[in-house]
């Protein structure tokens, strides 16, 4: 995957949440394109037309209307398709039944969203660098769960 540029599609209701996640992609060292998608049925279309090219990495958020990030990922990982898109789960809950659950369906990693700007920012280089370098097969489950604690330069 060429790190010079990444195309990101992240599927989010809330507006702002999706305003934050652009802002801080326009602050990180990596080239992106940002595509944005607001629930799931939406999200379930895009991946199915034919004439779209599949995103580099999805970020996706549990709680959506019409379809929700489990159905989504559910329905990507059974899809020949869609199985090997990398699948980063973007919440703002942490509950660790649920982070298991979402392990064991295939999503690459786990991200709980952060309030603080700046680890947002390292979040998301955090993730893209992981799949970016090739870390592309599914985590082992010591790792699911991206956190800010190696403070990466932004």
């Amino acid at each position: 995957m060429n790190l010079k540029q990444m195309n990101i599609l992240l599927a989010d209701d809330d507006i702002d949440d999706c305003i934050f996640f652009e802002k801080a992609l326009e602050e990180l060292i990596i080239s992106t394109n940002l595509t944005t998608v607001h629930d799931g049925e939406e999200l379930m279309q895009l991946l199915a037309n034919e004439s779209y090219n599949l995103p580099d990495i999805l970020f996706l958020d549990l709680n959506m209307p019409r379809k929700n990030g489990f159905e989504c990922l559910s329905e990507i990982k059974h899809d020949n398709k869609l199985k090997d898109l990398p699948v980063i789960i973007f919440s703002t809950s942490f509950e660790q039944e649920v982070v298991n659950s979402l392990y064991k369906n295939g999503a690459r990693y786990f991200i709980r969203k952060p309030s603080v700007f700046i680890q947002f920012k390292e979040i998301i280089l955090r993730a893209l660098l992981l799949v970016g370098e090739g870390k592309t097969s599914h985590s082992t489950q010591d790792n699911f769960v991206i956190t800010d604690q190696d403070n990466l330069s932004v």
